[in-house]
């Protein structure tokens, strides 16, 4: 053995628990709270209903953030959801999951939540709308760059901004809750159609299913901090926590801000309203709450594509070190500890969608997707569970699920309800998203050859 051989650079665990923490709440609130509320209330037509949709979200969401906590406990390793599904299921589902991310879902996220930030903040610097491509452009760059410098760097300014955010948030809540309407909302030009509440427990029940949708979407991506196990400090102990923690602030965070909207709009308004946020602030706050609120969405948006970029970059890098992508990808930077040609590429082809458009409609077509990985991933965890009982004599101290199997269970079946539900709305987009998939197999055969080829 060559002592004098360079050691291979792996990851720095320079991330403690606020930071995870703060991973988990910037990965989930995006724009989705300030924008999909207003569906919710229109497909359940009362406000109780409204808030009950909500709390089941919820309820989802933290028996998630237990699943991958137990998850993220067993395997700390960067690349998450691809490196569950690979040691479970095997290297096929792992890379089809990868190459969704790589080609549509991170990616268009990245293009799309940029494209939201970008206009939000032409608006609120008062320039034009046709500059927001420009914008968003600068954000991918920047964002991609300052990741590129070292975990530390990226993850500080995805804390910040997503402090600013539940500041924001902070201040509409509060407003709401504690003071009395100061300014009344211009009458709409057209009047929206009058809100019809179902009548009886079996249209209840639907109507309350259709609402779940947009709740669930709103309530993911606490997922993707599992990504980066290797750089957290201690991530047996700290991944879970803060996993359970961050699920719990965005829990609490999306209750309080739909009681707030329905105490300022009441369940018409908060179905008729375009923007929520903006109209709850005006109410209370005048002109200078709606851009308190303006400056806090851009702050969640931008957070978001931070988080996004941080983290998915992680699981190529998991991939390629595997094999089964290009090798460049699985380097880390010697002195940055960060997959650097993972972001490269993965801005590349964030800003390729971007520059052609195409992310909005390839979204649509992956977007049943997203969800059925979350339900295989939370399989995986009888599969792991079994496999590491029977290597250790089924003795562990690991952080566990509570309720296991049947929570667990309760969580893959809430994602495969909104698979279906995608489904069938939009059958159309979710056979092109499968066909997307689908190509991914002769691009897994090609690297799996060359990985096993002598």
């Amino acid at each position: 053995m060559d002592i004098h051989a360079p050691q291979p650079v792996g990851y720095a665990a320079r991330l403690g628990l606020f930071s995870g923490t703060m991973l988990v709440v910037g990965g989930i609130i995006g724009s989705g709270i300030f924008l999909s509320p207003s569906v919710v209330a229109q497909r359940v037509g009362t406000a109780p209903l409204t808030l009950a949709a909500w709390g089941i979200g919820a309820v989802v969401a933290i028996i998630g953030g237990f699943v991958y906590a137990e998850l993220g406990a067993r395997r700390p390793q960067a690349g998450g959801t691809y490196v569950y599904l690979r040691e479970a299921f095997g290297t096929l589902p792992a890379f089809l999951y990868g190459w969704a991310l790589f080609l549509i879902m991170a990616t268009g996220a990245i293009a799309a939540v940029a494209m939201t930030g970008a206009s939000y903040l032409a608006t609120l610097l008062g320039m034009a709308p046709e500059s927001a491509r420009a914008i968003a452009i600068a954000l991918i760059v920047i964002l991609t760059l300052l990741n590129v410098l070292g975990v530390n760097i990226g993850a500080t300014t995805g804390n910040v901004l997503t402090v600013l955010k539940l500041s924001a948030i902070a201040i509409l809540v509060v407003a709401a809750l504690m003071m009395s309407p100061t300014h009344a909302l211009p009458v709409p030009t057209v009047t929206a159609a009058p809100l019809v509440p179902p009548q009886g427990l079996m249209a209840s029940v639907v109507a309350m299913g259709a609402a779940l949708v947009p709740v669930l979407f709103s309530f993911g991506g606490w997922q993707q901090t599992n990504a980066v196990a290797e750089e957290l400090r201690d991530p047996a102990r700290t991944l879970p926590r803060a996993l359970i923690l961050g699920v719990l602030i965005v829990a609490a965070t999306y209750l309080l801000v739909n009681l707030a909207y329905l105490r300022a709009l009441g369940v018409e308004g908060l179905a008729a309203s375009s923007a929520p946020a903006a109209d709850t602030m005006f109410v209370y706050l005048g002109p200078a709450g709606r851009t308190l609120i303006t400056s806090g969405i851009v702050a969640s948006t931008i957070g978001f594509l931070g988080m996004v970029i941080l983290m998915s970059a992680r699981v190529y890098q998991a991939m390629a070190a595997d094999g089964l992508f290009f090798q460049s990808m699985a380097a880390l930077h010697p002195k940055t500890r960060t997959p650097v040609v993972a972001l490269v590429a993965q801005g590349a082809v964030a800003l390729a969608l971007l520059l052609t458009g195409s992310y909005g409609q390839l979204l649509d077509y992956v977007v049943f997707a997203d969800w059925i990985f979350f339900g295989s991933t939370a399989a995986t965890l009888f599969v792991l569970r079994r496999r590491d009982a029977q290597r250790h004599d089924g003795a562990s101290s690991l952080t566990k699920a509570p309720g296991h199997p049947y929570t667990t269970l309760i969580f893959i079946a809430a994602a495969m309800y909104v698979v279906v539900g995608s489904i069938i709305s939009n059958p159309g987009n979710a056979a092109r998203g499968a066909g997307l998939l689908v190509l991914g197999v002769p691009v897994y055969l090609y690297w799996n050859a060359r990985r096993t080829a002598p």
